[in-house]
């Protein structure tokens, strides 16, 4: 026999084929756990009261089991080994259309008021439970570790920059004889003073021989300022908290790491760790960065230059943030396109394993693959393609003047013939562009009409 199961805001009721109710399991009246049986339902997932009416229908006589939800038919069928269908959606919206009734009847509510309070309460502690699981995904967790490591990384920068120009003031030929932010913040705060870059204190902060004797002949021979103890003090308390900077940044790096192998192992596996963290954040989410085709997880980050070509016509970009990709970063300026492809390609295949895939590990054959397909592109296009010849500007019909006194002129055939004009001549002036004497006084003051005045009388 069939036996329908539909769950309601207030249990589970179950319906033999004529459409009349069999059996029934309640909630307790209490809005949160009503709404933690529906959650576990809508993930799939079998509620405490779906699996002891199912236990109760099979010992009466019931062998297939019809659900709503198709995840919910596959773990009764998987867990409690009965034949399960999926209903269609009419049989069960017109089962549903019986919610109130079955209430009323079992004595669950009594009145429609109430029923109405009780549904309005589960849906409130229902969308609470939803957002509470939306906002813990570890992805999202993911999203913040690496938002937070690429801040601290601004901020290291901007101190150490703030760092070297006034400690500069100080021993400015240490600026360009120690270029490693953390070492330099490292000898402020541990050597300090000026006279006590030696080579023996240098050699205690782990710095390469060469290097120290610069260090220590520099320091001898400085031209830097003369600064006071307590001003001197200031700068090494910067220095430690720079330091602390460098430590909290390696923490958070491997707290990011470890937090990828458990969430995305086959994007880590593809594109490290950091870079893995970053392409998540970008994309929203891994669900939102599993489901975006490989083409747009090619050109992800790189949105602005996307549009510009859309815009102007101009050439596409041909990677985004992959290009932090050690393989790509290093490949030949010619190979980059094709191999970021490879790279978006074998992400978007291992985002979707992570994403649908229930722990299914395949980073080390997604990598193999990757470095298998590299190796022909780089055997392939050892050599730059050559330069395409620029397209010729296309000309209009009829004539057009051009540099050198030329005229051309394309005919209705196609074929174009050029003319050279002849040099001008004075007789070559055409009538209407030569302007009439003027007759009568001249424009002016009093004393250039006089002047014509008396020039009129004179001829006369």
């Amino acid at each position: 026999m069939k036996v329908y199961i539909i769950q309601f805001p207030f249990g589970v009721a179950a319906f033999n084929e004529n459409n009349q109710l069999v059996e029934k399991a309640l909630f307790p009246k209490k809005a949160m756990q009503a709404a933690k049986s529906l959650l576990r339902t809508e993930q799939g997932k079998l509620s405490d009261q779906i699996t002891s009416l199912i236990t109760l229908l099979k010992n009466g006589g019931y062998e297939t089991f019809v659900f709503a939800n198709a995840n919910l038919a596959q773990e009764a069928q998987r867990r409690l080994k009965v034949t399960s269908e999926v209903a269609k959606p009419a049989e069960s919206a017109a089962l549903n259309a019986r919610m109130s009734e079955i209430a009323l009847e079992s004595g669950f509510a009594a009145s429609q008021v109430e029923l109405d309070s009780w549904n309005r309460n589960v849906s409130m502690e229902l969308s609470k439970l939803r957002i509470k699981g939306a906002t813990g995904k570890r992805d999202l967790i993911v999203s913040q570790g690496i938002q937070t490591l690429d801040s601290l990384d601004q901020t290291v920068n901007l101190f150490m920059g703030r760092l070297r120009e006034w400690y500069g003031v100080y021993f400015p030929e240490l600026d360009r004889l120690i270029e490693k932010h953390e070492t330099y913040a490292r000898l402020v705060m541990n050597i300090g003073d000026r006279e006590n870059f030696t080579v023996e204190t240098l050699e205690a902060e782990n710095i390469p021989k060469e290097r120290t004797e610069l260090v220590a002949k520099a320091a001898e021979a400085s031209m830097g300022a003369d600064i006071a103890e307590s001003d001197l003090a200031q700068v090494q308390a910067l220095a430690k908290d720079v330091l602390a900077f460098y430590n909290l940044r390696k923490s958070m790096e491997d707290y990011v790491d470890r937090t990828m192998e458990e969430v995305a192992p086959n994007v880590r596996a593809v594109a490290g760790a950091l870079l893995g963290a970053r392409m998540i954040s970008m994309a929203g989410g891994l669900q939102n960065l599993a489901m975006r085709p490989a083409s747009t997880i090619q050109v992800l980050g790189a949105e602005k230059a996307l549009f510009r070509s859309l815009k102007t016509g101009a050439r596409p970009p041909k990677h985004g943030l992959i290009f932090q990709h050690t393989l790509l970063h290093d490949a030949k300026r010619w190979q980059r396109g094709k191999i970021a492809r490879v790279i978006a390609g074998k992400l978007a295949i291992a985002a979707r394993a992570d994403a649908f895939g229930e722990k299914h590990y395949i980073g080390d054959q997604l990598k193999e693959e990757i470095n298998k397909r590299i190796e022909e592109i780089r055997e392939k296009y050892k050599e730059p393609p050559p330069q395409k010849e620029a397209k010729p500007k296309p000309q209009r019909d009829g004539f057009s003047y051009r540099e050198g006194g030329e005229r051309r002129f394309e005919g209705s055939g196609g074929e174009q013939r050029t003319q050279r004009r002849e040099p001008f001549r004075e007789g070559d002036r055409r009538p209407f562009q030569q302007k009439p004497r003027r007759e009568g006084p001249p424009r002016g003051g009093k004393r250039k009409r006089k002047q014509w005045r008396d020039k009129r009388g004179r001829q006369s």
